[in-house]
């Protein structure tokens, strides 16, 4: 027997009571509630959802990109950034979702002034690096972010991996490789 939606989370009323005018939405999955607000509202709810005893997510657990290139279902947009909150103090778990829709063709490295979210890092500092990762796979850029520099691949890389559109075999990168043995060291 499948288990009924949670999406009356008692921080679902609590958020909306606090931003009348923002416009959410809420979805379950397995148990586990997601808020999806826009863009422009997330750094304000994220610093709320921290902030306000009665949510109190003290812990930022994880950062991650998602690409929804090619997926089955109409999605808002492209590209999602999700947050995975923790309220230790209520032993409880939230993800925030973010939807961002890129305005120039994701093959290459062009910074897209779609693909930018407010970092969160002056609210968790933890982000730091997961921020990062996000910039380094998907391109998504943090504003305000302490460092923000790729930490998986080097300076100069000419793309995003993570993206759907990256080739499976890469664009001859490993071909143009500088073969270093122990005679170099």
């Amino acid at each position: 027997m499948a288990s009924k939606p949670n999406l009356d989370h008692p921080v679902f009323k609590i958020v909306k009571e606090a931003f009348p005018a923002v416009r959410f939405r809420a979805t379950e999955f397995r148990g586990q509630s997601t808020l999806i607000v826009e863009p422009g509202n997330l750094h304000k709810v994220l610093a709320f959802l921290r902030h306000d005893d009665r949510c109190d997510f003290n812990f930022l657990s994880d950062v991650i990109g998602i690409d929804y290139l090619d997926y089955p279902t109409p999605m808002p947009g492209r590209f999602s950034v999700i947050y995975n909150l923790v309220s230790y103090t209520r032993d409880d778990r939230l993800f925030m979702k973010v939807f961002l829709d890129p305005s120039l063709p994701t093959d290459g490295i062009d910074e897209d002034p779609a693909l930018y979210l407010d970092s969160v890092c002056d609210i968790w500092p933890g982000a730091e690096w997961t921020e990062r990762e996000v910039f380094d796979m998907f391109g998504i850029r943090f504003r305000n972010h302490p460092d923000l520099r790729r930490i998986l691949l080097w300076k100069d890389y000419p793309a995003h991996p993570l993206r759907k559109d990256y080739p499976l075999r890469g664009r001859g990168e490993r071909e143009t490789y500088r073969v270093i043995d122990r005679t170099d060291a």
